[in-house]
């Protein structure tokens, strides 16, 4: 499969905070660099997001006392998973990779800033409600497929590709240049709901 000029390689999330050593470090997270780095030589639209949360992020387990990461609350949109904190604007959790080689990126997505308001998907946050504008702008650079790759393939690869589904893209994520955070069986339910919500799944090999 070769993407065209209407394809775009969405990068989900590979930033310090989902590598070793970060704080909410995702397994293997690192290997999907290389991986995401050769596939981005075979497109010449990229879109990245970044998790860019302010400090006291309502989905912090430091935010409700009493509890720990990997817990859950009720908030006013659903149920919310504690992380421990993570990818607070302006420190070194929330850079991007610097291994990252993607030189014809266009544009960054920040997502998770508003405070009280977790955000998982690229297109919009937990509320299901309030976006980010990302379908409107691949709509006007006439954007067809969306290509999605990055961290945590559970969770925001997997709530980033259901959108992009529901907006109207064809949608592939490519299993290799994902890995997954995998808590209480996670990544098996996310592999089902993107695919009941149309999303293809392929091996980075099926692309050249």
């Amino acid at each position: 499969m070769v993407p065209d000029s209407n394809s775009v390689l969405l990068v989900v999330d590979v930033q310090n905070g989902f590598l070793p050593g970060g704080s909410l470090a995702v397994p293997d997270g690192d290997a999907v660099i290389p991986v995401i780095n050769a596939l981005g030589r075979h497109f010449a639209q990229v879109v990245l997001t970044q998790d860019w949360h302010p400090a006291g992020h309502i989905s912090f387990a430091s935010s409700h006392p009493g509890k720990a990461p990997f817990e859950t609350v009720e908030l006013a949109y659903g149920t919310q998973v504690l992380w421990p904190d993570h990818c607070v604007q302006g420190t070194d959790s929330a850079e991007l990779a610097a291994g990252l080689d993607l030189p014809q990126a266009q544009m960054i997505i920040r997502k998770g800033c508003h405070p009280a308001v977790d955000s998982y998907s690229a297109f919009r946050e937990a509320d299901r409600t309030t976006r980010t504008g990302l379908a409107g702008y691949l709509r006007e650079r006439g954007i067809e497929t969306v290509y999605c790759v990055g961290l945590a393939t559970d969770f925001c690869v997997a709530w980033s590709a259901i959108d992009a589904a529901e907006a109207g893209f064809r949608t592939i994520v490519i299993e290799e240049a994902c890995r997954a955070i995998d808590t209480g069986g996670s990544l098996a339910r996310a592999w089902v709901d993107m695919e009941r919500a149309g999303v293809t799944r392929l091996s980075a090999a099926s692309i050249g």
